[in-house]
């Protein structure tokens, strides 16, 4: 399970209090709508049924989602363009698998201006999964701005991650102790260390006592399968959207062809709402008394929050940071040590990783070539004309607009050399944060009620840096790639 982990991405809530973020900013002047010549939409559905089955072959077996973008942004010359992408037929006949893909930054723009487009029922696309996994709720992550709900709502998660910030760096720093701890031991005993689940298990206490203000440890049954839970929970929602890489073609007859039932993890989703129900009287308690939410909107919100948003999304995040800093051989991890061991002091606060530059850097570059959540998806407000860099698109009320994140964060008139993972790039030019989407809006955007930017934006990237900055008040280097550590030295200077 913990390999399908590595497979999705959902974002995070945080204060946006704790924004570092610089001033809104244009990287290039691009040529206004007007001034762009209006092109048609290229690309085609193809026939009904045959048409989609072909693209979702495509798009999980013959290519992959990678090249299937690329492929038809070199048949088509063009960024945006007309497809279909999965889930199709058999079993999905209720969805429509037709997109307008926008696969540059600019294009891509557009998916988080909320005059233009809609959010509602469209996270994972024209597919959404049963809200009998949510108690039969429709979730923040489900609702348009325009729905009252959603005010409400949002509120209340940035609410939980103000209150949380009080706790959020002790909590955090203790749990890494307790992962690395285990790190060191089987490194010591096996010569290498997988870290996928440990990994996961430490999110996992840390979020819950964070978000839910709740020990794990006052459930063994939780504290010891937790993880697992989330994991199950996850996968069976997410699983017809994405690819595997499992023996073909057992992958598409199997994982692909229809929607997985709730009843499968139904038993261990009610243990966890029943532990929230107990142990986070005071935050489900805060929903109900200050955000007018009824119990279970509380509780089956904080539950998306904390599985979705966050233990997926620093599940997917984390082992990709780990792989770049464990797997360089460029002395970045020497010039980290040094920033972090003169800069950071030897307490780790947020405002203490604020100095640390090059370490957020890093961790911008790796949401760059590897955000969280890699497909993004909004649905046309009304009638509007998009622009990609060199042509304008004339776009119908009710298109779905699709955006592939990694091919977009790949966008060669915005970042140079954009394949390379560049640990300086943002410290270099500080302007491109404005291009970094990760997060269903730019670095430099504010979450608030009235966009469906992630509350936690900004916690997000200070949790990487306060994570790295760890890592090297710890060791010296550290080896290993997006699973697994090899070696470690521990640090022979403290920090100063």
């Amino acid at each position: 399970m913990s390999a399908f982990m590595m497979s999705i991405t959902p974002g995070i809530p945080s204060p946006s209090s704790s924004s570092s973020s610089p001033p809104s900013q244009t990287v290039t002047s691009s040529p206004t709508p007007a001034s762009l010549p209006v092109r048609t939409i290229p690309g085609a559905y193809g026939l009904p049924l045959l048409g989609p089955i072909s693209d979702r072959l495509d798009y999980f077996w013959f290519q992959g989602p990678e090249t299937f973008f690329k492929k038809r942004i070199e048949k088509y010359k063009s960024t945006v363009f007309r497809t279909n992408v999965p889930p199709t037929f058999p079993l999905f006949l209720g969805v429509n698998p037709n997109v307008v893909a926008v696969l540059d930054c600019k294009s891509f723009s557009h998916l988080f201006d909320m005059d233009l487009v809609e959010k509602k029922n469209c996270l994972v696309g024209d597919f959404m999964p049963s809200v009998k996994f949510t108690g039969d709720l429709r979730t923040c992550a489900y609702l348009d701005t325009s729905e009252p709900q959603h005010a409400q709502i949002k509120n209340f998660a940035m609410d939980i991650l103000k209150q949380s910030s009080k706790i959020w760096v002790a909590e955090l720093t203790a749990n890494l102790s307790t992962f690395w701890d285990t790190i060191d031991a089987d490194v010591a005993k096996d010569g290498s260390a997988s870290f996928l689940i440990p990994l996961q298990k430490s999110i996992f206490k840390f979020l819950t006592k964070c978000l839910v203000g709740a020990d794990a440890s006052n459930s063994p049954k939780i504290a010891e399968s937790g993880y697992a839970i989330l994991d199950r929970w996850l996968a069976l929602q997410l699983l017809p959207t994405v690819k595997i890489g499992v023996l073909q073609p057992l992958e598409e007859i199997f994982l692909h062809s229809f929607a997985y039932p709730s009843f499968l993890v139904s038993g261990d989703y009610n243990k966890l709402y029943q532990f929230i129900e107990e142990y986070g009287k005071e935050v489900v308690n805060r929903g109900q008394t200050e955000f007018g939410l009824s119990k279970e909107e509380a509780i089956h919100n904080l539950l998306f929050v904390l599985g979705f948003n966050a233990f997926g999304g620093f599940s997917v995040f984390l082992p990709g940071l780990i792989s770049a800093i464990a797997s360089d051989t460029t002395g970045l991890q020497q010039r980290l040590v040094k920033e972090v061991r003169e800069n950071a002091g030897s307490t780790l606060s947020f405002e203490s990783v604020k100095d640390l530059q090059l370490v957020q850097s890093v961790v911008y570059e790796t949401l760059r070539l590897n955000p969280p959540v890699p497909l993004q998806f909004a649905r046309a407000r009304k009638d509007f004309q998009l622009s990609s860099h060199d042509s304008a698109f004339e776009i119908k009320k009710g298109e779905l607009l699709c955006g592939f994140q990694t091919q977009v964060m790949r966008d060669g008139k915005i970042f140079d050399d954009p394949e390379t993972f560049k640990p300086d790039r943002f410290l270099e030019n500080k302007e491109l944060q404005n291009h970094l989407y990760w997060s269903n809006g730019p670095q430099t955007g504010s979450p608030s009620a009235s966009n469906k930017q992630c509350p936690g934006k900004d916690i997000v990237t200070l949790t990487a840096c306060l994570f790295v900055a760890y890592i090297f008040q710890r060791y010296d280097s550290i080896t290993g790639s997006s699973s697994s550590i090899t070696a470690v030295e521990k640090a022979k200077q403290e920090a100063v």
